[in-house]
């Protein structure tokens, strides 16, 4: 069922009124939290980066109505996840969704009073997409670095939330890091901005489907194909299943 075009019930603005006044307002506890436990303890600041991740799904589950359905995951190190991102939903699903993701995310997130430096302690990898080489080679090492500690890495390739139905080429940077680091790619599929990416929310589920690993060492035009290809794979015209 093509959902783009569904109109909103009263029931839809209530709910998601009652969702964002208990998850954002419950997300300041959570800041507050990573702040003063992360100089003390990494684990138990770790564990509440977590918790927040878990608390937005479990607001969207029982206040929005979105449930989450995965199709092939296995959960891995040493790879490096490129997910369609079409809405905040799988942003603030990582945490929860992967066992301690590093994930590449824009600058401008990282300046983000609180949240940012949480998430700089968390993993968080700041692209700037006219950074130098110098900066480049940084982030890579930090990359490594992490990589190394058995985390695994998140990209979005496409750079930005994109609507559904849309499926732009993707950014430069990624065929880029891709060769650099030598790692194989994992290409996930979402569906979530049918649901969710919109200012008031629909009941439904939220569907990841995890591609086939990709090796690494391929040349750029076919590994931005076969990737571009994978994580369209809930972008059609239907919108996915529901």
């Amino acid at each position: 069922m093509n959902r783009r075009n569904r109109s909103n019930t009263p029931f839809d603005v209530l709910r998601s009124i009652a969702f964002y006044a208990a998850f954002y307002l419950g997300s300041i506890g959570f800041v507050i939290m990573t702040s003063v436990l992360a100089p003390v303890s990494r684990p138990a600041f770790r564990v509440v980066v977590r918790g927040w991740s878990a608390y937005h799904r479990l607001c969207a589950r029982w206040l929005l109505g979105i449930r989450v359905a995965c199709e092939g995951f296995v959960p891995r190190t040493g790879v490096l996840y490129a997910v369609k991102h079409q809405s905040f939903f799988e942003a603030i699903d990582l945490p929860r969704q992967y066992r301690l993701p590093v994930v590449f995310a824009k600058m401008e997130l990282l300046s983000i009073p609180l949240w940012g430096a949480a998430g700089r302690r968390y993993g968080l990898i700041g692209v700037e997409r006219e950074a130098g080489a110098k900066a480049l080679r940084s982030m890579l090492k930090q990359a490594r670095e992490l990589v190394a500690d058995g985390r695994p890495l998140v990209i979005f390739p496409e750079g930005t939330r994109v609507p559904v139905g849309q499926q732009p080429p993707l950014q430069a940077g990624f065929a880029g890091i891709y060769k650099l680091l030598g790692l194989p790619v994992i290409p996930v599929a979402v569906d979530s901005g049918r649901l969710y990416h919109r200012r008031w929310k629909h009941a439904g589920t939220v569907h990841y489907r995890f591609g086939e690993e990709i090796p690494p060492g391929l040349p750029r035009a076919e590994i931005e194909a076969r990737v571009h290809a994978a994580i369209n794979a809930l972008n059609g015209p239907g919108d996915g299943p529901t």
